[in-house]
């Protein structure tokens, strides 16, 4: 188990007031490797560039081949990492779980608690998420908030001690923020480009 097989249990069964976005939920997901390879030993951090230490040895397909993504771009930072390595993260996640449709559209259960959700293949997977999600840990709820999924007890829930792990938190963050800006605008460049083509 992982700790992005975790969030993206969480952001199948949380509650959410809004769908959770699928590019989101990929930078996430990549904050969610880079913590578990920080904490496994595998990546450290030389200020904020990510340098690769040693071979992980969770077993993790995707684990390892997030770990081999590390220190392919040179001096690259936290966030720019989570923006390469998040690309499509989701939907590979997604599928993993019997969630995804191929990326052809947003799945339904996204950001709503009904019974059109796919359950995890593996129920101890399902368990574990869920065990460590309704206990307040706070690497998972800090993903998951950046992903707009609140755990009901967040302002009890105390910050990560580990400067590293609070470090890609906050990148992961920073990168959510900036992707809404980008569809704010890309939204607005729409809209005016459909107001051109109706004074034509």
């Amino acid at each position: 188990m992982t700790t992005a097989q975790d969030l993206t249990i969480v952001s199948l069964e949380a509650p959410t007031e809004y769908p959770v976005e699928r590019g989101d939920l990929s930078l996430a997901l990549a904050g969610a490797e880079l913590i578990d390879l920080l904490e496994g030993g595998a990546v450290a951090l030389d200020g904020l560039v990510p340098r690769p230490v040693a071979p992980p040895e969770s077993g993790d397909a995707r684990l390892e081949a997030a770990a081999a993504e590390v220190g392919r771009a040179p001096d690259e930072s936290v966030e720019e990492w989570l923006w390469r390595r998040g690309r499509g993260l989701a939907a590979e996640y997604l599928a993993a779980e019997g969630a995804d449709d191929g990326g052809r559209k947003r799945p339904r259960w996204l950001g709503r608690r009904d019974t059109e959700r796919p359950a995890p293949s593996d129920p101890q997977t399902r368990r574990r998420a869920t065990e460590r999600w309704e206990s307040g840990d706070p690497v998972l709820a800090g993903l998951a908030a950046a992903v707009g999924i609140h755990h009901e007890s967040a302002d009890r829930i105390e910050d990560p001690s580990d400067d590293r792990i609070a470090a890609v938190l906050a990148a992961v963050n920073d990168a959510v923020v900036e992707l809404a800006a980008i569809r704010q605008r890309r939204d607005i460049e729409d809209a005016a480009f459909d107001n051109i083509w109706r004074g034509l």
